[in-house]
């Protein structure tokens, strides 16, 4: 029989401490990577911090079947990040729309500079509590954008908004909702958004 000495089980309870010391190392490193798409995943789920929806073709016809008799007012906003040289604006500042029916709005974008840019759009609407009811169906905001030297283009966004925000009391008679954009450089998108959702959640 071996003996099993004092230091012997001394070194193997460090060996455990240690063990498990990394693996909840670990498992921070882990969440802390996972905090940012899961707090993304959260947002577009709730329309928390004014995150609109993605929407399929199916459930636009399904918002489209529903018989809603009130017009709601969806005001453009645009703006760029300080060292985005682009152009970028709506083709036109509010739009009327039946709550439920499919509408499209239209934003250029233009690139001033000499040398082609990726951007990507950052989005959300005002006030935040309509982003769980502002559904997108087609949207430029959802890939990566590039543009060459002196490049304008006509980017579409394909939207409805749902009738059920009709039976939310807290938003239900809310004239206007405001849909705006922000482009960013693509490598700097991330941190833009990390920012925004810091920010919304500072304000609520």
């Amino acid at each position: 029989m071996v003996a099993v000495t004092f230091s012997d089980d001394t070194d193997r309870k460090n060996a455990k401490t240690g063990a498990l010391a990394i693996l909840g190392a670990l498992a921070m490193l882990g969440l802390g990577y996972a905090a940012v798409p899961l707090y993304d995943l959260f947002c577009r789920v709730t329309g928390f911090a004014g995150t609109t929806q993605v929407a399929t073709e199916a459930e636009a016809n399904a918002a489209a079947s529903v018989a809603a008799t009130r017009d709601i007012s969806i005001r453009f906003d645009a703006s760029l990040a300080r060292d985005m040289p682009w152009e970028f604006a709506p083709t036109q500042s509010t739009d009327t729309v039946r709550i439920g029916q499919r509408d499209i709005a239209t934003y250029v974008a233009k690139n001033e500079s000499d040398k082609p840019i990726t951007g990507t759009a950052t989005f959300n609407v005002e006030p935040w509590q309509a982003g769980v009811y502002f559904h997108k169906i087609q949207c430029f905001c959802f890939t990566e954008q590039t543009l060459q030297p002196g490049q304008e283009v006509t980017m579409p966004v394909l939207y409805y908004i749902d009738p059920a925000i009709l039976e939310d009391d807290t938003i239900a008679d809310i004239e206007q909702i405001t849909l705006s954009y922000t482009f960013h450089r693509a490598k700097d998108a991330v941190a833009a958004a990390q920012t925004r959702n810091t920010s919304s959640d500072q304000a609520s």
